[in-house]
């Protein structure tokens, strides 16, 4: 049975202590069933200090309405249906790897967004029956490969979901550079 890809993209806030996940995009490639989830939970004061996340990650977020802004300030749309609960982002990325068959997992620099997706079920032993427990990695992938030059994101750089989806972009060039290559 072929492996079916599950190209995803985490968005976090890192101290060196924790990972905490602000939202995660996913892509499955054999459907192009679409997943894409914010953290309702996720510690808004420290990402909004954040200089980076702040300037490249927090715009790319569901946000109140323009005349609400004015009002009450730059502020996460808890309304959105993307916002969700840890718990509830977690069950439903369980269910959304789970129902793939045979799910491989892909992402560029993909180590800290595996860190992220399992640590929503607590220790890697506590990651759920179904659920790879690796990541595999674009970017080794296309170094693999001899670094060719990749297309670009044409939009929503640092929005988990339009990465998730320039990642399928990235694998799918690179598995047509191979042919050519080989």
């Amino acid at each position: 049975m072929a492996k079916t890809r599950v190209f995803y993209d985490t968005e976090f806030l890192e101290d060196g202590k924790s990972i905490e996940l602000i939202s995660i995009g996913m892509v499955r490639e054999s459907d192009g069933k679409e997943l894409y989830l914010v953290n309702r939970d996720m510690p808004v004061k420290r990402i909004r200090k954040h200089p980076w996340l702040n300037k490249h990650v927090w715009p790319s977020l569901p946000r109140v309405p323009d005349e609400v802004r004015m009002t009450l300030g730059d502020r996460l749309n808890y309304a959105h249906p993307a916002v969700q609960p840890r718990a509830e982002i977690a069950a439903r990325v369980r269910r959304f790897i789970t129902d793939t068959p045979d799910p491989q997992l892909w992402a560029w620099y993909g180590a800290y967004d595996h860190v992220a997706l399992a640590w929503l079920f607590g220790p890697m032993s506590d990651l759920p029956n179904g659920i790879p427990m690796w990541t595999n990695d674009i970017r080794q992938e296309a170094e693999r490969l001899g670094n060719p030059q990749l297309p670009e994101q044409p939009r929503g750089e640092h929005n988990a979901l339009e990465d998730a989806r320039h990642n399928m972009v990235r694998a799918r060039f690179l598995d047509q550079y191979a042919q050519r290559t080989t």
